[in-house]
């Protein structure tokens, strides 16, 4: 095989690998396995003086099946009108293996409305 066809092996290749690539990690998110527990806010950044999404950064302590206080942090953007508070309680779920990789928990949907017969 000659340096011309190696050469064009690994451009076909590394252009798969770039298409492929937002597909793969797609993939990751919240795996079956992972665990509910809870998080409390112990520390947030504070609320800025201007109306609409803002980011907040918050940390705060894990407490689950197989953690106790363990601590994590996120920054994510919120409505200054819902701004997380100190002490305040979110339902999460985190990876038993790697408690760092959480999220927050999904809210179930609301109950459908009752209809009048």
């Amino acid at each position: 095989m000659g340096v011309a066809e190696l050469a064009i092996l690994l451009l076909l290749g590394g252009a798969l690998a770039l298409l492929l690539a937002p597909w793969i990690r797609r993939k990751r998110g919240v795996a079956n396995d992972w665990v509910p527990g809870t998080m409390v806010v112990t520390g947030v950044s504070p609320r800025p003086d201007v109306e609409g999404e803002q980011y907040v950064t918050i940390t705060g302590v894990i407490n689950g099946a197989t953690v106790n206080e363990y601590t994590v942090y996120t920054r994510m953007a919120v409505d200054v009108n819902n701004w997380p508070t100190m002490g305040q309680l979110f339902e999460v779920v985190y990876s038993p293996r790697n408690p760092e990789k959480w999220a927050f928990a999904p809210q179930p949907a609301p109950p459908p409305p009752i209809q009048d017969s």
